[in-house]
């Protein structure tokens, strides 16, 4: 989740993951997957900014994947 503020100053969270475009036109625009819009004061560079943020908290969080971990080699 990333928060933004609207316009009229109201504080709005939004879900990181169902955003599909952010446009400037000249106010920002962002529109999710579910089809809403929102209209931000924020540049489009600070909501990507924050997306980016949001996705290194969350693949920080994982663990890396061994490939091999628990993989026996067998000889035929």
């Amino acid at each position: 989740m990333i928060s933004v503020t609207r316009l009229n100053g109201t504080p709005l969270t939004l879900n990181a993951e169902l955003i599909e475009t952010v446009e400037k036109t000249p106010d920002t625009v962002v529109s999710l997957a579910t089809g809403n819009r929102y209209v931000v004061r924020e540049t489009v560079e600070e909501v990507v900014a924050k997306v980016v943020e949001y996705r290194r908290r969350v693949n920080a969080e994982r663990s890396a994947v061994n490939p091999i971990q628990g993989f026996e080699r067998r000889n035929p």
